[in-house]
């Protein structure tokens, strides 16, 4: 794609998971589409999985340049690590290209890495915050970090009431704020996005205006975020970036094909697919629980069973359901869930997979399993209407029954009907948001404007 004049160059810095990337990725695309140079930096143990047309890829270390996080094994140490040595090479990236005829003209990091603001501002360039969250987590977080909450939140008996957001009952809200001792690392990485925020050049947030605007509204005198999603490929929304099927990068073998066609055998809208994501791992027992409600269900599913956890897949249903059901390890979310065949999405309703489902218009049954993934699910149900929430039993399993009870809901009769035409009327929002003059789109334009005011300065 050839511009004749600089509009700026913009390196995107994601947190190098896959759920971080993809919508990173997708910033990095509509930049491009509009005349800017985006590169993506991410560590040298992702930076082979990713290919993005327009857009380029260079290495930064983690200090684990061989396996990553794993290789780390412990969360503190790997961040700690992250900020020293992402810190370090960051800085010779922004070098290398200082003499260039591109010189970088501002960072646009992910939240989860505020000392890439600091390395901004040490190099004299301009840093932006990328939230992948919802608004409504974000306002939570900031609210707690700027002193106006306190943990752990505990309204057992009555709903948690803030400004621009319904009312949350304790099953509502995100894992580190009712049990603030459980995952203490991840609580400490979720309040640092916000440590030096008021620093920030901009702060984007993957959602639209639309969707969450009230939200972000509630919460804007803490956290000024500028709504610029959803960030999901083009061909999926306003095609306005030729041939973006797929956002460009994968951790693990996508298994797309066989699924295709699969699907193609398969009449309009019977297939649950099944996904829990890059992250959360069942138990044996949760697993077993999901196997015996696809296969007293009688519908056709499509699970993504990641080869980690495949173990815990139980003998029998594998010989068993050959006939109705698909088990594969990975596939392209977006194209299964863009097929006709597929009639509802089972999913732990993670954002970047909750934003995917509302954008394709396909109704959901929500699993949360832990984190934000619990908010994302009452939204889902009770604010959007576009799916059912499973309900966990005292030993937080969902149990076969409840599993068969939301997918004859969302699949059949009259409140499946509701939610279908509800999922239809999120998914042309979310189109219009992202389109020509749509109310992300034109977040993205002043963006834009922004940093050719820069470059010609």
């Amino acid at each position: 794609m050839e511009h004749k004049q600089f509009k700026g160059h913009v390196i995107l810095l994601p947190y190098p998971s896959q759920g971080h990337i993809n919508p990173l990725l997708q910033f990095a695309k509509r930049l491009a589409s509009k005349g800017v140079k985006a590169t993506l930096a991410t560590t040298h143990y992702t930076v082979n999985s990713i290919c993005a047309a327009h857009v380029g890829v260079e290495p930064i270390s983690d200090g684990f340049d061989e396996g990553g996080f794993c290789q780390a094994g412990n969360v503190d140490f790997y961040l700690k690590s992250f900020k020293e040595e992402g810190s370090r090479s960051l800085s010779q990236l922004i070098q290398k290209f200082k003499d260039s005829s591109t010189p970088v003209t501002c960072v646009v990091y992910d939240s989860f890495l505020p000392w890439a603001l600091d390395v901004a501002k040490q190099q004299g360039i301009y840093g932006a915050s990328f939230f992948t969250n919802s608004a409504a987590v974000c306002s939570i977080f900031s609210r707690i970090h700027h002193g106006r909450l306190a943990l752990p939140l505990t309204p057992e008996s009555k709903p948690l009431m803030l400004p621009g957001l319904p009312p949350l009952n304790f099953r509502d809200l995100p894992t580190f704020l009712r049990f603030p001792d459980s995952y203490p690392a991840y609580l400490a990485m979720k309040l640092s996005q916000y440590s030096n925020l008021n620093e920030a050049d901009w702060v984007f947030d993957n959602t639209f205006e639309d969707l969450e605007g009230k939200e972000a509204k509630g919460v804007s005198e803490l956290w000024q975020a500028k709504l610029i999603g959803p960030m999901v490929p083009s061909a999926y929304l306003d095609e306005r970036i030729k041939g973006d099927r797929g956002y460009g990068s994968s951790l693990w073998k996508p298994l797309s094909e066989e699924c295709m066609e699969w699907l193609e055998t398969k009449p309009s809208q019977s297939v649950v697919y099944i996904s829990f994501g890059s992250m959360v791992s069942l138990t044996e027992e949760e697993t077993e629980e999901i196997a015996r409600g696809l296969e007293e269900s009688n519908l056709h599913y499509l699970w993504i069973v990641r080869e980690t956890e495949q173990k815990k897949l139980p003998k029998w249903f594998l010989e068993s359901n050959k006939e109705k059901g698909m088990v594969v390890t990975w596939c392209n979310q977006l194209e299964m869930l863009a097929h006709p065949a597929v009639g509802c999405f089972v999913t732990h309703c993670g954002w970047n997979s909750t934003l995917e489902g509302l954008s394709l218009g396909v109704p959901m049954v929500g699993v949360p399993k832990w984190a934000d993934q619990l908010t994302d699910a009452m939204f889902v149900e009770e604010i959007w209407g576009i799916g059912v929430r499973a309900n966990e039993d005292e030993e937080g399993v969902v149990r076969r029954e409840e599993l068969i009870k939301c997918l004859k809901e969302v699949m059949e009769g009259e409140r499946g009907k509701e939610i279908k035409s509800n999922a239809n009327k999120w998914k042309e929002l979310a189109k219009k948001a992202i389109s020509e003059g749509g109310s992300s789109d034109e977040c993205i334009n002043k963006f834009v404007q922004h940093l050719m005011a820069i470059v010609e300065h």
